[in-house]
């Protein structure tokens, strides 16, 4: 046992002696046998600092043989079907499962019954497995625009990404969403395009589609021994040599040299890659520059550090479904995709008014983690946990650092989908979950040594709404309960109450949003609901600048009420980040300031309904310039009353106008229906801005109202005979047409009058 490897020792040691109380004390004498002489001197007296060195080392180590990745893409590029097949060559799982397969099991990442039905992913699921001796986290997300939350919260907590493309389809509207999504989060990525074995597969094309719409520095690591029915195989660019995938699964790689008939292509991509990386790698644009011969291992290096600094995108390229391609992808993971301690996380400093703090991300400092998802499960809430820094264990106690709240750990898993495996503790870099720990999406967890907090994800607003109401009176209390429970697993989701209709109104991100919900309430809570028309979320606005002076006098006996308030509102600048701003220019105690925050709190309280169509108003400012109190009679209430009806008093005089949702709509449909299609989007009052020939499709984007987006999938299969597709994206609220506008205010009003 002496002679043990050295490069083991520092993992034995760190196993044997990192306990909370004595990190590094002398060892006992049947360690000190076990051992051997040459770990006994690590502890001799002086060599502490020794023993440190080498915890690091190991901890780097195991850092370095760690990745976090997503996977995202379009609708139906193949993401599941991807995660499926990397799972099986990483041993996870033993058969392979097609996403709608006939064997009615579905794809293993697709866990819930309605997933499985509709073949599609609902919500993001995440697994990990181990390629060659790395060790790979991975979340595989929805591709539907109404899901696109769940891209939001996967993104938010990952080092890398892959990005995967339709070989026929191309970069389609939802593949530049997830773009955008990861620019926001600074994700560097990899795209894999996919379905190679398709008829009209061009890798090609799909490339200069990734230059010109997203933007992308990027060229192909991968070049692929024929296409469509004949496609048998890849070659690799860095490291020249041509893969060919045998076996039923495609398990088999079997690595030959470049055939004959494809150096010259093989040539001339390489250079091409060379190049583009130069642009942005100075140490290989010295070698290219100077014709040094570059080697296939300094090509790697600096395709990594490119990759790394979010300069460049390497694009592999395969068939996922025909299992061909995914080991060189799962390769090219481990080469390019960073590992947690090569990518820059800040969490905020609440005790220092949210100074930015760089993590370091090492297992010795205060624990940093955070909650990024939470699901319901079969024994209570799970909550997923990235950790940041520091190590959490069973048992532990640890802060909610934003209720303050302290709680233990009773329970610490790692996700397999739906399937958990119990673990111990869990270090710096890991992504796992945890039971029982009551807290919201979003929210950050520390050992209580520190008050940190992670910056928080981008939620979009919600776009549309639903009154539902359950059919029988007596499922009243399980329809709260799985309203309260999809609110907090999903922030795009949210529930009111009508205050005058008394009706629940769910609201979220578009028409399959809030069926799937709908739809979940009944399955999971076997509660019928009965749901009102969908209803579009107007917002109002002012145009113009208008005086206020209002005062506020009541006398009824005992203490009066009395306050007033003179200002003005007007409209904020285009692109405002903020929806509503107070600003108080009193000069003078006109008005006590303990009556300022009342005043804001009645114009806020105004806002929320305009007098128009009763919807929230927006992009407004108001500004108070004078006003009186009363020494007796002026109260928090008579100054929230005045601020009220001041409100009222001006808007009509501000020349109110109703904003409605626009959707950014992406339509791909046979040529020979573009002149229909076009027509009936006019007729919707949509604006087309983009026609672009897609080889027999033609595919036309526009912006139409979403208010006339009811029932438009049904509109167009029938127009197109089945073969139109269509994808919407909600883009910004813009003022709708005086007509319009006219219309909604008289339906407000006869509703109003029938209630």
């Amino acid at each position: 046992m002496a002679r043990f490897q050295r490069s083991a020792v520092p993992r034995l040691l760190y196993t044997l002696y990192s306990t909370k109380a004595a990190p590094y004390c002398s060892p006992s004498p049947t360690a000190a046998l076990l051992l051997g002489n040459f770990e006994v001197r690590h502890f001799a007296a002086g060599n502490v600092a020794r023993a440190k060195d080498d915890k690091e080392t190991w901890w780097k180590e195991s850092m370095e043989r760690l990745r976090n990745i997503g996977i995202s893409a379009h609708i139906d590029s193949g993401k599941t079907t991807l995660t499926e097949r990397v799972l099986y060559y990483t041993g996870r799982i033993h058969e392979i499962h097609e996403v709608r397969g006939k064997d009615g099991v579905g794809a293993k990442m697709d866990s819930m019954d309605l997933e499985r039905e509709k073949g599609i992913t609902i919500q993001s699921a995440a697994t990990y497995c181990t390629w060659k001796d790395y060790q790979i986290n991975i979340i595989d997300t929805p591709g539907h625009v109404d899901f696109t939350i769940e891209v939001e919260r996967a993104l938010r907590v990952l080092d890398g990404a892959i990005l995967v493309l339709c070989s026929v389809g191309g970069v389609q509207s939802q593949s530049i969403t997830v773009d955008r999504q990861m620019r926001r989060y600074e994700v560097p990525r990899l795209a894999f395009i996919n379905k190679l074995d398709r008829m009209g597969a061009d890798p090609w094309k799909v490339l200069n589609q990734a230059r010109s719409k997203l933007r992308h520095h990027t060229a192909a690591v991968q070049v692929p021994i024929g296409l469509e029915e004949n496609f048998k195989g890849l070659i690799d660019l860095v490291q020249l040599k041509a893969y060919y995938f045998h076996g039923s699964s495609g398990e088999k790689v079997v690595s030959e040299g470049i055939p004959a008939d494809m150096e010259a292509i093989v040539a001339e991509k390489r250079r091409e890659l060379i190049e583009v990386v130069s642009e942005v790698d100075d140490k290989l644009a010295e070698g290219f520059l100077n014709d040094e011969p570059i080697s296939p291992a300094d090509l790697e290096e600096a395709v990594r550090r490119a990759t790394i600094a979010r300069k460049f995108v390497p694009v592999f390229m395969g068939s996922a479904f025909k299992n061909k391609g995914v080991q060189p992808l799962l390769d090219g993971v481990l080469s390019y995709l960073p590992c947690p301690i090569e990518v820059s996380n800040y969490a905020l400093d609440q005790t220092k008014n949210e100074e930015k703090v760089m993590l370091p991300g090492t297992p010795d400092g205060p624990l940093v983690a955070l909650a990024f998802k939470l699901e319901e499960g079969r024994f209570g809430q799970l909550t997923y946990l990235r950790v940041y820094e520091g190590v959490v264990r069973k048992g532990d106690f640890i802060v909610n650092v934003n209720t303050g709240k302290k709680i233990k750990v009773p329970r610490l898993v790692r996700m397999h989908s739906n399937e958990m495996e119990d673990i111990q503790e869990a270090h710096a870099g890991q992504i796992v979950a945890v039971f029982g720990v009551d807290c919201a999406s979003g929210d950050t967890f520390t050992n209580g040594s520190v008050k940190y907090t992670m910056t928080s994800m981008n939620v979009p607003e919600p776009v549309m709404s639903l009154a539902v109401q359950p059919v029988s009176k007596d499922s009243g209390g399980q329809f709260s309960k799985a309203l309260n429970r999809f609110q907090r697993e999903d922030p795009t989701f949210r529930v009111g109450l009508d205050a005058e209709s008394g009706q629940t109104i769910i609201s979220g991100m578009g028409e399959l949003h809030l069926d799937i919900y709908v739809e979940r309430i009944r399955r999971e809570y076997k509660v019928d609901a009965t749901v009102g028309k969908p209803r579009v979320n107007f917002r109002e606005t002012i145009t113009q600048r208008a005086e206020f002076d209002y005062l506020h006098k009541k006398q009824s006996g005992g203490q009066g009420q009395y306050g007033r308030v003179c200002g003005y509102v007007e409209p904020l600048p285009p692109g405002s980040p903020i929806k509503f701003e107070f600003e108080n220019m009193i000069v003078g105690q006109a008005i006590p300031s303990n009556f300022i925050p009342a005043i804001e709190k009645g114009f806020k309280e105004a806002a929320n309904s305009g007098s128009l169509i009763g919807h929230p108003v927006e992009n407004i400012r108001v500004v108070i310039t004078d006003g009186a109190s009363h020494a007796v009679d002026s109260s928090e209430l008579a100054f929230k009353l005045a601020s009220i009806y001041a409100f009222r008093q001006c808007y009509s005089a501000a020349r109110p106008v109703i904003l409605e949702p626009i959707m950014l709509v992406e339509l791909k449909v046979p040529t020979e229906f573009q002149g229909t299609v076009a027509g009936d989007i006019n007729k919707r009052k949509g604006v087309i801005v983009g026609n672009d020939q897609d080889g027999d499709d033609s595919v036309i984007t526009a912006n139409v109202p979403l208010n006339n987006m009811f029932g438009y999938s049904t509109a167009l299969r029938s127009m197109t005979q089945g073969k139109g597709e269509f994808t919407m994206e909600y883009k910004e609220h813009s003022p709708v047409s005086q007509d319009v506008q006219m219309q909604l205010v008289n339906t407000h009003k006869a509703n109003k009058a029938v209630e």
